[in-house]
């Protein structure tokens, strides 16, 4: 999640730096809520004690 996260923020520094001004807004706010869904699932898995298979 946090690496779709890093993804969409860096299309929405790119959108923002070429003047498209929507598509940097959906995007940051897309990031927002990855990132955020992200940090939830990370602290589930923290305090639950599971970690990801590698």
């Amino acid at each position: 999640m946090i690496n779709w996260a890093v993804t969409f923020l860096i299309i929405a520094i790119v959108a923002a730096l070429l003047g498209f001004s929507g598509i940097a807004g959906a995007a940051t706010n897309i990031a927002w809520i990855l990132f955020v869904v992200g940090l939830v699932i990370a602290a589930i898995f923290f305090f639950t004690g599971r970690r990801p298979r590698v």
